[in-house]
């Protein structure tokens, strides 16, 4: 429902977006503002190194990371990591779809506070982040280690401040970062569905007393 709901809010954004033919909504200029008034070197130095984190090399190995965690044998956990890798390049390769359907551009290169390419809506950075957060947020309940729900909040706010970097630095606009984020959730949502659907032995719970934890698929002993 959740994921339903997102895809019908990140089609109405589209929608404002495209109707407005890309110019700023009021909140993105706002913030904008607010943000190349408040821009001492340390905190952009800081906020750089904090954007790098989604992008790259870096939420492709966390979503890898996220299939090593949700999988209990060894084979569950390849197939789980393959299939977090899919959904987060899949999810890419769609976002890039849209990206060139809408053509919004980017803010005023003037603002910008660090480097940036090609079209605006939605973020990429705002959507990998919040893919990524997702699937290692999944992994993490799915396993319940001890310490789970701190695990949680921290991958949660890391995953939501990527997006937020890229308007503090002026390279996108606040509706380019919320349309990631609906798009993310969106798109999650259909890979978990499938997920349910093809993967039963990487959601099932482990049975307590199960001899044979992790693979419902192997044969079973007669009593």
């Amino acid at each position: 429902m959740a994921s339903l709901a997102a895809l019908v809010g990140f089609a109405l954004l589209a929608g404002i977006v495209t109707a407005r033919n890309g110019s700023p909504l009021p909140v993105d200029s706002t913030l904008l503002s607010w943000a190349v008034g408040h821009r001492p070197a340390t905190a952009v130095t800081a906020i750089r190194r904090l954007t790098d984190t989604g992008t790259g090399a870096i939420p492709y190995v966390l979503a890898a990371t996220a299939g090593v965690i949700a999988g209990r044998t060894k084979r569950q956990k390849v197939l789980a990591a393959a299939a977090s890798l899919l959904c987060l390049g899949v999810g890419q390769l769609l976002r890039r779809a849209v990206l060139n359907l809408i053509g919004r551009a980017r803010p005023p290169a003037g603002e910008w506070a660090t480097h940036a390419s090609g079209l605006s809506f939605p973020s990429g950075h705002a959507t990998t982040a919040a893919l990524t957060a997702a699937l290692l947020i999944t992994a993490v309940l799915l396993r319940s280690p001890p310490g789970r729900f701190l695990a949680v909040a921290l991958v949660g706010c890391w995953g939501a401040a990527v997006g937020l970097t890229r308007v503090y630095l002026g390279v996108h606009w606040f509706s380019d970062v919320i349309g990631g984020w609906l798009f993310a959730l969106a798109w999650y949502g259909a890979c978990a569905v499938v997920a349910a659907r093809w993967l039963p032995m990487l959601i099932a719970p482990a049975h307590k007393d199960d001899p044979y934890p992790g693979n419902d698929a192997a044969p079973r002993p007669n009593p």
